[in-house]
């Protein structure tokens, strides 16, 4: 399964692409209305919940959305991307998904995720920068540096793998030492971020089993992994990529859809327990180590003074 673009995150203030209709059929706000994500979801498939200033909500798709700050990008009538090759300055490339957790097959997709560090003089300009650069038909996705730490420091199950994955491609001298620093990022928040997106997730699963009768099996695969990754997280310090022997032929028959529903959510509620236990006994940290990963950031951001944008 490809690994989907990273979900926005909540607080994100976005322009809604569509005209939104109300109750009535009328237009409520008309396309160009901006909002904030309150609600996001776990996939792509489904929506997200914007809030207008009103206060009033509705769920919209990714695809009828789009970020503040990339919409006024492109009111100045240019396109920072095609004005620049932001793949110039990627500093870390590695592959994620199927193929990173050992679980591919013939027909698997490269997942690629990555960082990018552009010049001081992007950031300095009236067109700022995105916080990430993906493209769906080649399965892209990098942040920008700053973004991917933050994401980092909140424990983002995402961001965390791209650090641990064991396929990397390509890496600067700079993203050696922030995969070389890795551990700082691994605190208590696993518990949260895994656990909460996997029960999140789940609960999305059975909506779809109850509406529609069936689920994507993928989906309940790789929540399992998710689990089962974060309890190791929390009891070695460490964060599982590729799946251990033991596990793989479990999860394939789940998502080959061989295993019955009813047990793959005892097997998922197993986890939750064990990943409870394993939070009780952790000795991860509380927090992220803020002051070194922001020293990181700006030496990072120094040596970008200097280069061309161009």
């Amino acid at each position: 399964m490809p690994t989907p673009p990273p979900i926005l995150p909540i607080g994100t203030a976005v322009v809604v692409l569509v005209d939104v209709r109300g109750g009535n059929g009328r237009a409520a706000h008309p396309k160009g209305t901006a909002g904030v994500v309150v609600s996001a979801p776990a996939d792509m498939e489904h929506a997200y919940r914007v809030r207008f200033p009103g206060g009033d909500e509705a769920s919209l798709k990714r695809r009828e959305i789009e970020v503040l700050k990339h919409y006024h990008a492109s009111a100045y009538g240019v396109d920072p991307l095609s004005r620049d090759d932001l793949r110039r300055f990627v500093i870390y490339r590695c592959i994620v998904g199927s193929r990173a957790y050992g679980l591919d097959h013939g027909e698997s997709d490269i997942d690629r995720r990555g960082i990018y560090l552009p010049p001081a003089a992007m950031h300095w300009s009236i067109f700022g920068v995105p916080e990430q650069i993906e493209s769906t038909e080649t399965e892209e996705c990098y942040w920008e540096l700053q973004k991917f730490l933050g994401l980092a420091l909140k424990a983002n199950p995402n961001v965390l793998e791209a650090l641990y994955t064991p396929l990397v491609e390509f890496e600067t001298p700079l993203s050696a030492e922030l995969r070389g620093m890795r551990s700082v990022f691994l605190t208590r928040l696993v518990y949260q971020t895994f656990n909460g997106y996997a029960m999140s997730q789940f609960r999305k699963l059975e909506q779809d089993l109850r509406t529609k009768g069936t689920i994507k099996w993928k989906h309940a695969m790789h929540l399992i992994r998710l689990l089962l990754a974060g309890i190791r997280a929390l009891e070695s310090g460490e964060l599982p990529v590729r799946v251990e022997d033991e596990h793989r032929a479990s999860l394939v028959a789940l998502r080959d859809g061989v295993m019955p529903w009813e047990d793959a959510d005892r097997w998922r509620l197993d986890l939750h327990e064990r990943f409870e236990r394993a939070f009780e006994r952790t000795r991860l940290p509380e927090r992220p180590d803020y002051e070194r990963v922001n020293g990181f950031l700006v030496r990072a951001r120094r040596s970008m003074v200097e280069s061309p944008s161009t």
